[in-house]
């Protein structure tokens, strides 16, 4: 029986073949492009036929190389299905989420590791709202914005929803907060160096104000909501994300009008190779907990 080729020569072959170039094979492969070579001629020599056809422009599979190639690529696939599916009892789930949305997904990820300390989830806190799934080694993430990209999968969580929040000794206070109007005497807190989400709101509540800008600025949502429930002033917040502050009574909504915004919180993950079986059960609960808000 002829001795199976070595797997590493294998490997360079199918990165080869795909590239049909030495340097670009030799790029994604962290090698030399004449390490590149010799294990291709190595391997070529191994089974005693030529795999390619060295042109000046690049490379050419040749007729054996063409007919070897899908036994490769499927053998490689067999091998990565083999190592997830052994590896899935510990997994460790790696998700990256924006630190918006921290104050909804936290809470729920700690009862999730109640439930199932058996499935561990490393959370990844950033200011960015999106996410590069060739770049960036997760496994899932929750982005804030338009809808993803058709080149991710995706479910949807819930739509921002903005709304002025405040404590209930403010509300209660001498200084009246019956109407939109009132705001006007009330320190206005923003949750965004910029002032859009105030401006929207007041925009379709239909009320012009003076004292916008003199408002004090934070560097994320959950500043100024702790802020807002001490009593500081009026914060702008997404009533999607603030659903514990309001039940508890931390917070609570001077008015009802909520204003979308056409923005979303999606909860993505790339398509190939697809996700395992625990990180499918973690997606579905999260957004059982969203649609259960």
């Amino acid at each position: 029986m002829k001795r199976l080729p070595p797997l590493p020569a294998l490997h360079t072959f199918l990165i080869t073949a795909q590239c049909c170039n030495f340097t670009r094979a030799a790029e994604q492969l962290h090698i030399t492009q004449g390490a590149v070579s010799r294990q291709i001629a190595g391997l070529e020599d191994h089974l005693g036929y030529a795999l390619f056809i060295r042109q000046a422009r690049g490379l050419q599979l040749t007729a054996e190389g063409r007919e070897w190639l899908p036994s490769v690529q499927q053998a490689f696939v067999l091998i990565d299905e083999a190592v997830q599916q052994i590896g899935e009892r510990r997994e460790t789930l790696r998700l990256k989420a924006p630190t918006c949305v921290m104050r909804w997904l936290l809470p729920r990820l700690m009862q999730w590791q109640k439930e199932r300390p058996d499935v561990p989830v490393q959370l990844t806190n950033t200011i960015s709202h999106g996410v590069d799934f060739h770049r960036e080694q997760f496994d899932a993430a929750v982005v804030y914005g338009p809808p993803p990209d058709t080149a991710l999968s995706s479910f949807h969580l819930f739509d921002e929803q903005l709304t002025p929040v405040c404590s209930q000794p403010l509300l209660d206070g001498a200084v009246p907060l019956r109407t939109p109007e009132d705001l006007q005497q009330h320190l206005l807190l923003h949750p965004t160096r910029d002032e859009r989400d105030w401006n929207a709101w007041l925009k379709t509540a239909n009320v012009q104000l003076s004292n916008v800008s003199m408002g004090q600025h934070f560097e994320t949502l959950d500043l100024a909501m702790s802020m807002a429930s001490q009593g500081t002033g009026v914060a702008i917040g997404d009533w999607s994300l603030i659903g514990d502050d309001l039940s508890a009574g931390r917070l609570v909504m001077p008015f009802d009008l909520k204003v979308k915004t056409g923005l979303a919180y999606y909860l993505v993950f790339p398509q190939k190779p697809g996700p395992s079986g625990k990180l499918r059960e973690l997606m579905g609960w999260l957004v059982e907990q969203a649609q259960s808000r």
